[in-house]
This record gives structure tokens, sequence and C-alpha cells, in this order.
């Protein structure tokens, strides 16, 4: 990519890594902060039950780089630099056209390539959205002289500058004194397209009085704050994911998280249908599931776009807005949302635990210490049986489920809603989502299995 782009994850994201047995390796990169947040106000996520309580900062030209090594060791092939300008489905899957001349033919094809997504255009999958009102140039560039780091608002918006190499040091970054400044500009006036120097160089002297002797761009590009959605994540053999899916705002450092949200939800499902032990309907929950999810991130960041300015109005605004997020019950509530970890899928009433993550707790089984995440590397789903050995059955399922009998220290305490009672068993999805939750019975069980993981062997 070019630029450094997203500037970090956040909890939930490094939840699903740990799910898959690599977080640690972004762990090692990035640097630990308190920086999720909404309307100017930084929630304090150290409260929050999870192993990764806070917002790693990590490029994402770095988290690329990490996850291209992990893929590389699973053998997985991938091919570079081929443009695709043709999408045509067959009853038996989707033959797609290249620029080079080239073609394949796949049973299922993604679009992942972004919110001028040529995949999505060419399914004919409808993206609609709103118009930008306004636009911001983001650069790495070399100064003659070098701005006050940090972020500023203006009656225009938001401006910041700081060095593309930093520390936090007692939660404060501390910027390299050398090496390339980057840059985030609101512009005058609305645009779109790719910016120039010379784009930069006059937003830099509308919000700041000067361009600061701007120089050398090592990147350049554009944002603005229009937000789309596609109306179908699934239109019959062609999905979409990540940005073309949907675009919004970066305010919350909410995109890249989404994007690897859609990719975990959709991946083993996907598997799941490829390998016949599910029919082709469950990639509809694909659909059902993460777009309600996204939709929210597009609606909470036009609210924070609403309150970046610097006028009388706006910060009055953002003033009440900050006085109620000091409030406990809003602040878990946003921070949960933030954070992805107080994600909730709508799987139906009961238990709490339903349709919401499985928190990483501690376990003895048969072989000794293990954590619930180490469970799931192998990206299978668990059946953890946390009542006597041998009360729960689902040798229709065995090829497909892994059965474990465990138990379960420390108490039951999810992100956001608190302590839940202690269930009898838990099924959870590869992707670390509860599917079913038994209290005491196996009622609903089997129609969990099959719902989720095929019909019975």
């Amino acid at each position: 990519i070019t630029g450094h782009r997203a500037g970090g994850l956040h909890a939930r994201t490094l939840e699903l890594f740990d799910q898959r047995g690599i977080a640690d390796r972004f762990v090692a990169e990035g640097q630990k902060a308190q920086a999720a947040g909404f309307a100017g106000v930084m929630f304090d996520l150290s409260d929050f039950p999870s192993r990764f309580p806070f917002t790693l900062g990590l490029w994402q030209i770095h988290v690329e780089r990490i996850l291209a090594g992990w893929v590389a060791e699973l053998g997985v092939p991938i091919y570079r630099g081929a443009e695709v300008v043709g999408v045509t489905q067959t009853d038996s899957g989707v033959d797609v056209a290249l620029g080079d001349g080239r073609s394949f033919h796949a049973r299922y094809l993604v679009g992942c390539d972004g919110g001028r997504s040529a995949v999505r255009k060419l399914a004919g999958i409808a993206f609609p959205g709103t118009a930008p009102t306004t636009s911001n140039i983001i650069a790495e560039v070399e100064m003659t002289t070098i701005p006050e780091f940090g972020v500023h608002r203006t009656a225009l918006g938001i401006h910041s500058f700081g060095r593309a190499d930093y520390k936090i040091v007692d939660g404060k970054i501390v910027y390299a004194d050398h090496g390339p400044i980057g840059v985030l500009v609101t512009e005058a006036q609305v645009a779109e397209g790719e910016p120039t120097l010379d784009d930069l160089r006059a937003a830099l002297i509308a919000a700041c009085g000067t361009d600061h002797g701007v120089h050398s761009p090592h990147s350049i590009s554009r944002f603005t704050d229009a937000t789309r959605q596609a109306a179908n994540y699934r239109k019959g053999r062609v999905l979409v994911a990540g940005d073309a899916a949907h675009i919004h705002p970066p305010d919350g450092g909410q995109g890249l998280q989404t994007g690897v949200g859609d990719a975990v939800n959709l991946g083993w499902k996907l598997a799941h249908v490829l390998s016949g032990t599910s029919p082709a309907e469950l990639l509809d929950t694909y659909h059902s599931e993460r777009h309600p999810i996204a939709a929210r991130v597009l609606r909470h960041t036009l609210a924070s776009v609403a309150l970046r300015k610097d006028d009388d109005r706006s910060k009055a605004l953002r003033e009440t807005m900050a006085g109620l997020l000091g409030m406990d019950e809003p602040r878990r509530s946003f921070a949960g949302m933030l954070s992805g970890l107080g994600i909730h899928y709508d799987l139906g009433v009961g238990h709490p635990l339903l349709g919401r993550r499985m928190p990483d707790l501690d376990l003895t089984n048969a072989s000794g210490a293990v954590r619930v995440y180490d469970l799931l590397h192998s990206a299978r789903p668990v059946l953890l049986n946390l009542a006597a050995p041998g009360s729960v059955n689902i040798a229709p399922w065995a090829n497909r489920v892994q059965l474990v009998d465990a138990t379960a220290t420390g108490p039951w305490l999810l992100p956001v809603i608190g302590l839940v009672s202690t269930p009898s068993a838990v099924l959870i999805r590869p992707d670390g989502y509860v599917a079913w939750v038994g209290e005491g019975t196996d009622a609903g069980l089997v129609e969990a299995l099959t719902a989720w993981f095929g019909p019975p062997a």
C-alpha cells in the first residue's frame, strides 16, 4: 500500500488474531495505548475483560506485512498486480477475466478490492450512501519548517502533524527527531480524486496560514466523509468484504477493524460450504450479521464528523457528548463498540453469551491448562463441555466439531454487560462467537449444530 494509512489495531481485532495464534507478532512491533475515543473523549479499556484492553499503535503497512508473512507460511498462493476486468457468474461458479488476458474459474469470488471495488461493480452490487461534505488530504512529506505536532481544531475542521516514527511513553506520544512528517489537513473546499502537492500546499495555507515549505511527498492521498455500503454483501457466488462493502470517514479507526471482522466472519463459512459440510445458504448469514455492524460504524463516523469543527455550536455539542461519555454506562457502551468487544450478532433469544464473543477463559482439561482461544487456532468449531465428561454427545458432528471436556476458572465477565451466569456447555464458532449455550440441558444443541455446521453425518 501507499503510505501508512490506518494507524493501529483495536482490542477485538487483536483477539481475532489471537484466535489464530498470531497476536504476539503484532504486539511485539506495536505501541500499546488507550486510544479508542469519540467526540474527543478517550476511553480507558483497562477494566475491560480482555487480554488486549488497549489499542495497539501499528501502521497498516506493518499490519499487512505481518499478515502476508503468516499467509506465506500457510502456503497460500498470491498473484499480485492482476487487474479484474470481467466477472461472469455460472451455475458452477464465477469466470474471472484479468487485464493481462488471463482468466480463471472459481466456485466463489470475494471482492476485497477497496472502495472503488471492480468486483462489486462488475457483479452489479449497488453501493448507496451519502455524498461527501468535507475532504481531507493525508500525506507523508518533508517540510522546511516544523509545525506544532499533535491534533488541532479550527473552523475548517481537524488538522494534525507528527513524525511517522514515534513511541508511546507513559501514555504520551513521543515523536522521533528526524524522518518524514505525517500530515492530515482538512481542505477549504470539498474535492475528490487523487490530490497533488499543490492541493496539499493550498490546504495547508487555508488551514494554517503557511504550507511549512512542504516538499518531497513520500505519499499523498485524499479521503472524504462520504459513507456508502453495499446493498447486499452477497450476490449469488460473488461476495464483498472490507472497503469493497463499506466506506466511511476514518474517525475512530474503524475501517481496518471492520474489514478484518468481515474476513473472519466469512472465511470459515466459505470453507464449510466449499468442503460440502454446510449448504450454500450459510453464506447468507454473512450479510445478515455483518451488514448491521458496518451500518452502525457508518452512523457513528458521520456523527463524529459533525463534531470535528471548532465553531461554537460544534464545541457545545462536543462538550455535551463529553459529559455524557464521562458516565460509566455510556462509556462502556461506546468503548465496546469502538474496540469491537461489544459486537453482538442477533442469534435469537437466550443466554447473554449467545451471539457474543467467547471470553478467553483459562481452562483445565485432560491435557492440563489451556486457554479458550488456544482451542481455536485450527479454525475449527468447539463444543466446550463444562459439565461432567460425557454429558454431551455430538457424535454425528465429531469430524467437524471439537468436543472439549474442561473446567473453567474465574468469573464469566463480558465487556459492556458484565457478569453472566456460568453455562454448562458452549458451542463456539471458528470466529470465536457463541452459537449455542447449554444451561443444564442440551436443548437446542442439535438445531444449532445443524444450522451452523451442516446436517448430522
